[in-house]
């Protein structure tokens, strides 16, 4: 029952399978467009410096005109220099310096023995001056408010009441003193008393009020204009073929600054996101029938559908992202990593058409649509076209700095048509550029996920599975050494055929190395594992027939419990198709002519080979093992081995689903007999020349 109900489950995923792609397509569209700003877009482009190449634009509603930043900087800075510091007046300072000079002015007469008749009209007279000295008020230098010069402008504050002064027209503790000794009329002695007393009263009673002075600074701050007049209905903003200069620029940004800010309340939600999903839904239509038509193993495969379309949504969510949190520049984004994660893990050309669809969709919600879309075709581009394979650690490095090449190519170009002058670069707009290169890297990582979870084959994990120190590699040379060396030896056919007529070289290789994998079992039962009888002597034809044809199955068992990819097992299940084990078969008639016989149990179960890969793998193993079959092998031989095998498959029909042709079979025998002559160490006979 159990049995039933799990292929019931399989039955049901095939029927609805071939409708899981489309539910995929629609996920992938509303989530893109659930989430992309609802706003209508400005449809403008321009640049400052270029030319209005559209009709004459009128104003539809009035705006005002903004100020550029640096004019609005300008103005702040104005504002921070006309506004004056404020110094508060204190007057506890008077007082208490006042109260503390006479308690102290009589026990100082007194320590200098002067005479008591004149204390009183001293004291007097020197108080009277130190009044007027607190009352014109002692000022606190604060350097920075000088800015070179010895004076300077600031604001007195007396009773909340704010007057310009001069720090020329106060005090000093030092002018303050200087002022006591002008003024004071008395002895020599008697003036010493009340100069040494009061300098140590002479405190600043005009303090600077920062806080204050911060508040009227940010309250002035906030009052700044914005703009700088205004547009009104139906004037002109700019005309056809006329030259954006720096105030027609200004209108223009204005009138989009304005546009965007009335859309948001005024445009319709509902028709906007409409046209997203149209847009976004014809983009990924094309993916699909691009995959429908180049890559129809894609198409059909619902778990790689299902991870490109996660890559697509994925990147167009981290730009809306952007967008929605005002990121301070959308050049941030790696973009550049869809195309490294495609190439890698399928081909170019997809690479190539994914990575120019999530632009296409890009382009519609950045600002200088035309710009950034060069900017990541380019870039995206070089990333493609310098990943050919991804074999060596240092390779993501090497394409970062392509990547990063390019946008300094671009950069400098699109720098230098808008400006016209080297010496006007902003340097600091590339850094964006160079953050999203350091960011690409993070591909590596991905691309290990993405294998582990949607089951796909890189080159980095062929790589890994070719490595012979393998742990299963490793089992399979001791277990059964001469498998293992056949194993090679057929890798390195399989390799260098395919990659003279085009494939996937490493793939191959691994096909090859893991094909005869389950040889282990039973190694004793394969020739080339033997040393003295063959166990098959003592054997029905039939038994041993099903020996010989269970490695196929027990390797697929054993690859699966080491979670090698399908990709690799497709080899296993296809090196020896539907033939026939003919020896134990031709036996089997040769001594029962008598019996009836089920030709099914001398055959294998397949399939056949379905791409070039398993089909040269196919020959490979079948001439590799038939030439340990000659006993004097030399260049004739050879050749009539490898034509004879070849064409038996042919004869068999094993070869009608791998889309070889008779030029690549050419190509593949020429192969197959230069290096088995090389093997064998077979002397070639050039003919003489006369």
């Amino acid at each position: 029952m159990a049995k039933i109900k799990k292929n019931s489950h399989k039955i049901l995923y095939r029927k609805y399978s071939s409708n899981l792609k489309y539910v995929m397509m629609a996920v992938c569209v509303l989530v893109t467009t659930f989430y992309l700003p609802k706003q209508p877009r400005f449809r403008y482009e321009f640049e400052k410096g270029k030319t209005w190449l559209n009709k004459d634009l009128i104003s539809p509603f009035s705006f005002a005109i903004l100020k550029t930043p640096q004019q609005i900087e300008e103005d702040k800075k104005s504002v921070i220099n006309n506004i004056l510091p404020l110094y508060q007046y204190k007057d506890e300072v008077f007082k208490d310096q006042s109260e503390a000079y006479l308690n102290e002015f009589d026990v100082k007469w007194r320590s200098n023995t002067l005479n008591e008749a004149d204390k009183e009209i001293n004291r007097q007279r020197s108080h009277q001056l130190l009044k007027t000295i607190y009352t014109r008020g002692i000022i606190d230098i604060n350097p920075k408010h000088q800015k070179g010069n010895k004076y300077y402008d600031f604001s007195q504050v007396r009773n909340n009441v704010s007057t310009k002064s001069n720090s020329q027209d106060v005090f000093t503790t030092e002018t303050a003193l200087n002022y006591l000794k002008e003024n004071f009329k008395g002895s020599d002695e008697i003036k010493q008393t009340v100069l040494d007393l009061a300098e140590s009263h002479l405190k600043p009673n005009l303090l600077f009020d920062e806080s204050l002075t911060a508040t009227v600074q940010a309250n002035a701050l906030k009052s700044i204009s914005t703009t700088k007049g205004m547009v009104q209905k139906g004037d002109l903003i700019v005309a056809n073929d006329t030259v954006i200069d720096e105030e027609v620029y200004q209108k223009l940004v204005s009138f989009r600054e304005t546009y965007d800010a009335q859309t948001k309340s005024v445009g319709d939600d509902k028709l906007v996101f409409l046209g997203q999903v149209l847009l976004v839904g014809f983009i990924i239509t094309l993916l699909m029938v691009f995959l429908y038509l180049f890559r129809k193993d894609i198409f059909a495969d619902s778990r790689q559908l299902s991870l490109i379309l996660l890559v697509v949504t994925s990147m167009l969510l981290v730009l809306t992202w952007a967008i929605k949190f005002n990121l301070s520049n959308l050049y941030l984004i790696p973009f550049c990593i869809v195309p490294i994660i495609i190439r890698i893990l399928f081909d170019t050309r997809l690479a190539l058409n994914l990575h120019l669809l999530v632009i296409l969709i890009a382009g519609f919600f950045v600002p200088n649509s035309f710009e950034f879309v060069f900017y990541q075709t380019t870039a995206g581009m070089v990333a493609i076209y310098s990943i050919k394979n991804l074999v060596k650690r240092e390779q993501l490095l090497i394409s970062a700095s392509f990547i990063l090449s390019a946008y300094f190519i671009s950069f400098m170009g699109i720098t230098l048509l808008r400006e016209g002058s080297l010496t006007h670069i902003e340097w600091a707009n590339f850094l964006p550029f160079v953050f999203s290169v350091l960011l690409s890297l993070l591909a590596y990582p991905l691309i290990y996920a993405f294998e582990r979870v949607f089951g796909i084959t890189s080159d980095v994990a062929l790589i890994e599975l070719t490595n012979t120190n393998n742990k299963l590699l490793r089992e399979l040379a001791f277990k059964a050494p001469g498998t293992f060396q056949h194993s090679l030896q057929v890798a390195n056919l399989a390799e260098a055929a395919i990659f003279k007529i085009g494939g996937n070289a490493l793939l191959v290789r691994a096909g090859a190395l893991y094909h005869d994998v389950g040889k282990m079992e039973n190694p004793q039962y394969f020739i080339e594992n033997q040393t003295g009888t063959s166990p098959h002597d003592k054997l029905p034809y039939e038994q041993s027939a099903q020996i010989i044809i269970r490695h196929v199955h027990k390797g697929i068992e054993i690859t699966r419990k080491h979670k090698l990819p399908e990709s690799v097992i497709d080899f296993i299940r296809t090196h020896h198709g539907n033939t026939r084990v003919d020896y134990f078969y031709q036996s089997f008639l040769k001594n029962s002519p008598e019996k009836f016989i089920d030709e099914n149990i001398f055959r294998y179960p397949g399939p056949i080979p379905f791409s070039k890969e398993t089909g040269v793998l196919m020959l490979a193993d079948s001439v590799e093992a038939a030439s340990r079959s000659l006993k004097n092998p030399d260049a004739q031989s050879i050749s009539d081995l490898v034509e004879r095998i070849i064409d038996y498959k042919l004869e068999q029909n094993q070869l009608d689903n791998c889309d070889l042709t008779l030029k690549d079979l050419e190509t593949i025998k020429l192969i197959f007999k230069t290096m088995l002559m090389s093997i064998y160490h077979v002397r070639i006979d050039y003919p003489k020349t006369v």
